[in-house]
C-alpha cells in the first residue's frame, strides 16, 4: 500500500508495512521504544503535524496522526523536522543519519540507544520510503 504523505491513511499504511515487512521484523526485534514525530510548517506543509509510532520488538503496536504532544508525555525518542526535510528524507534526497548529525533531523531522546541501532533506524525509513507513494 501506498499513499500521499502526509496524512492519516500514509501513516496507517506504514503501520500495516512495518507489522508486514519480515526483513524490518529480523532488523528492529530488539528495538523498544516508541517516537513521537513533530513536522514544522514549510512548504506545503501550513500547520504543525504530528503522528506516534509504538514501535516493539519489529512490529508497531499503535499509530496516532497528528495527536498532541501531552496525549504521548514520555515517548523513547521526539523527532522534530521541518516539512522540507523530513520530505527529503522520505523522497531519498537526504541520508536520515546525516539528517540527525546536521541537526535538520532534531532527536530527543538516548542518542547512544539510537546509533547502537542504526540497521533498524534505517530499515524504518527504508519501511517509510516504500509507503510514500507522493508528497504533498
Amino acid at each position: 500500500m501506498t499513499a500521499k504523505f502526509p496524512s492519516e491513511e500514509w501513516l496507517k499504511g506504514l503501520e500495516t508495512k512495518l507489522n508486514s515487512d519480515e526483513k524490518y521484523r529480523e532488523i528492529a526485534k530488539d528495538w523498544e521504544g516508541d517516537l513521537f514525530f513533530s513536522i514544522e510548517p514549510e512548504g506545503n506543509l501550513k500547520e504543525r503535524l504530528t503522528f506516534y509510532l509504538d514501535l516493539w520488538h519489529g512490529t508497531c503496536r499503535k499509530v496516532d496522526y497528528n495527536p498532541e504532544a501531552s496525549t504521548y508525555p514520555k515517548p523513547a525518542f521526539t523527532l522534530t523536522a521541518s516539512y522540507n526535510n523530513i520530505t527529503a528524507v522520505l523522497s531519498g534526497k537526504l541520508n536520515p543519519m546525516t539528517a540527525m548529525m546536521t541537526m535538520k533531523l532534531k532527536v530527543s531522546g538516548s542518542m547512544g540507544y539510537m546509533m547502537r541501532n542504526v540497521p533498524t533506524v534505517l530499515d524504518f525509513v527504508r519501511c517509510a520510503q516504500e509507503v510514500t507513494k507522493e508528497i504533498v
